[in-house]
């Protein structure tokens, strides 16, 4: 019997992988390092701090500027969730037809699109609106962030769904269950999964986002991010660093919590 094909035993491999793992960790691992930094230099050592990490946390602008990033993320992620558990429902669980490809392309086009494009043609609709309302809260945020948080959120919910046995669900129906019903009792639990996923990623899209914020927010609405680029732009200290470290583990904390959530009982 031949052997199985496998990439792990060609040459070099192990050498790649290491330098692909250096090239993606080390950066990251400066910055966390550099965050517990005493000194107000980002590359000259001062001895092991938190001073950023408490400076941060007493800064009213960081504060401010955390709790709208917060605020934006989970309002977007929530209605973008809602709307891209819809679309993913209306495009898997229908006979196939002319069009359904191009439904599919049609909501992960925001994907595609570089994101420089869609943030100008949000501040130009935007701007019309807020000249026509007078209104310029936060909802254009929220609304900016929705729209491109869809196709994050529909892509393992749509991925979850097809993986799913429809045969489940026509059980149900046959039970005199109503669709809705039938989506309450066994889709939606079995689905639950692919919904959690499609939350978490599109909240830390929506909380990492820096280009169509800066295009869309009015004055004063300055999210996290677009915090931490404004103080790039004038003076570099290692509470940016603290703040970054401070993303990074959030983003560890959410994909913990995912695992555990979905991880399989014995």
């Amino acid at each position: 019997m031949a052997n199985r094909f496998d990439v792990r035993s060609q040459p070099g491999f192990g050498t790649i992988a290491i330098f692909t793992f250096a090239l993606l960790y080390l950066p990251i691992l400066a910055l966390v390092v550099y965050a517990f930094n005493g000194s107000e230099s980002l590359t000259v050592w001062g001895g092991l701090s938190l001073r950023w990490f408490v400076a941060a946390s007493q800064n009213d602008a960081v504060q401010d500027a955390a709790l709208r990033s917060f605020i934006v993320a989970i309002w977007a992620a929530g209605v973008a969730t809602i709307a891209a558990t819809m679309a993913a429902i209306a495009t898997t669980r229908v006979a196939p037809y002319r069009g359904l490809a191009f439904k599919y392309a049609f909501i992960n086009t925001p994907l595609m699109v570089p994101e420089i494009v869609t943030a100008v043609a949000l501040l130009i609709v935007f701007s019309r609106v807020k000249v026509w309302t007078g209104y310029s809260g936060l909802g254009y945020l929220i609304l900016a962030h929705t729209a491109f948080c869809i196709p994050f959120a529909y892509l393992p919910i749509r991925a979850r769904l097809e993986s799913m046995d429809a045969s489940l669900e026509r059980a149900a129906a046959d039970l005199y269950a109503t669709p809705w019903q039938a989506f309450r009792r066994v889709t939606l639990p079995l689905l639950r999964p692919g919904i959690i996923a499609g939350f978490m990623l599109a909240f830390v899209i929506s909380l990492d986002d820096v280009v169509i914020t800066e295009f869309v927010k009015s004055g004063g609405q300055d999210t996290l991010p677009t915090y931490m680029l404004g103080q790039i732009r004038r003076t570099v200290t290692p509470e940016v660093n603290a703040i970054a470290t401070a993303f990074l583990a959030l983003s560890i904390l959410l994909v913990t919590v995912f695992f555990f959530i979905n991880r399989k009982k014995a």
